[in-house]
């Protein structure tokens, strides 16, 4: 069960992460001026920190949770790993996704920047770390504690 719920967020957590790395990245992107160096809009460019930081804190919660089945990771790590290689094999398909699903605007930027920027495969190496631990894919519960056997007067 613990499996099958992970399996679950996973695959809402794709999606989410895609499209809230994308709408901070333009948020931050059209609140400041670069060639003038200075920012134009504090207030939206708090906001866009603000997301980017919620899906930093996301991904490290689902990176260091050991009670989260690795599903929870591996589905969107899996999702950004397969859009960055077919956008390393077919770019101009790839780019051409955003426009055929909504919502469409300045979102459909953010995400053809963070894909052609490796941003996306960044994020997909970074979620697929936590799958190779193999306590995360057991029940989560011990029968015995690992140190019983030295701390126990039998254990000598």
């Amino acid at each position: 069960m613990r499996h099958a719920f992970g399996f679950l967020l996973g695959v809402l957590l794709a999606p989410a992460l895609l499209y809230g790395a994308a709408w901070g990245f333009v948020q931050a992107a059209h609140s400041f001026d670069g060639a003038g160096h200075e920012i134009t809009d504090r207030t939206r460019m708090y906001g866009a920190f603000a997301l980017l930081a919620a899906v930093g804190l996301v991904m490290g919660v689902v990176i260091v949770a050991r009670w989260a089945s690795p599903l929870v990771s591996l589905v969107p790590a899996l999702a950004l790993l397969g859009l960055s290689a077919c956008f390393l094999v077919d770019p101009d398909r790839v780019l051409d996704l955003p426009g055929k699903v909504p919502p469409a605007g300045d979102l459909d930027t953010g995400l053809r920047v963070l894909m052609g920027s490796g941003v996306y495969a960044l994020m997909g190496f970074a979620l697929l770390v936590p799958a190779w631990a193999p306590r995360r894919w057991g029940s989560g519960k011990d029968d015995e504690p690992a140190s019983a056997g030295y701390y126990s007067a039998s254990g000598r």
